[in-house]
């Protein structure tokens, strides 16, 4: 769990540095650094997603069916009230709380490293690839909160829920994480992360967080393989 906590950390400490820069920075100003962010999130999702090409109609199945449990929970929805909560609680002026939240949430949590620097965080006590993505989560931080705000600070519990979740949970399913489903994870989340850099540069709606379910499917069609192989 270390890595999760100062990883959580990082994000708050960035966000609040983030929100300090916010006050003299021109509504412009914003918009075009966010769709910048928007352009390096998609070229990160595309570099993670390209890496899963020979393993290509498996991820079409996951995020296909991935999407429709997604849809079914409504996801998204839920990280947005979860988000208007919050900001009730603890926003005085909170108009991009929510969308705060859900973006960096998102942004923080289905990408590569935060899959892998869990899984490894879990199985080996080695934390490097989360210390890592701890200082680029940092400096993100600083970017979305001077944009989006105070809900990029709360962003970092998500963070703390699902990379400790994992890491909790890796050394009871070492034997179904091989090589080839942490690769097939790692391209399906690059893909979620192309949908949400998208979302930032278009300003257009993509509901990432329905999809979220996707990333977690190649466990359980390993598993079931697993099953169907020893019947």
């Amino acid at each position: 769990m270390l890595g999760s906590v100062v990883n959580a950390i990082a994000i708050i400490v960035g966000g609040v540095i983030g929100i300090l820069l916010k006050g003299g920075m021109p509504e412009r100003m914003s918009q075009t650094i966010i769709q910048g962010v928007g352009l390096c999130v998609a070229l990160i999702g595309v570099a993670s997603a390209l890496e899963g090409m020979a393993h290509i109609m498996p991820i079409i199945f996951f995020i296909v069916i991935g999407t429709l449990i997604g849809e079914g929970i409504d996801i998204e929805k839920r990280l947005e009230r979860f988000g208007d909560r919050l900001e009730k609680k603890f926003a005085k002026d909170g108009s991009n709380f929510s969308k705060g939240f859900v973006t960096a949430s998102l942004l923080y949590c289905v990408g590569a490293m935060a899959i892998m620097g869990a899984l490894e965080s879990g199985l080996t006590q080695n934390h490097e690839i989360l210390f890592a993505k701890s200082i680029l989560d940092g400096v993100i931080s600083v970017v979305l909160a001077s944009t989006l705000g105070i809900g990029v600070v709360f962003s970092a519990f998500s963070v703390l829920v699902y990379q400790g979740a994992i890491t909790l949970l890796a050394g009871s399913l070492s034997a179904v994480l091989t090589e080839t489903v942490i690769l097939q994870m790692s391209a399906t989340g690059g893909l979620l992360i192309l949908g949400l850099g998208l979302s930032m540069v278009l300003s257009t709606k993509i509901k990432v967080g329905n999809m979220l379910p996707s990333v977690l499917l190649p466990i359980f069609y390993h598993l079931i393989l697993l099953v169907v192989g020893k019947v």
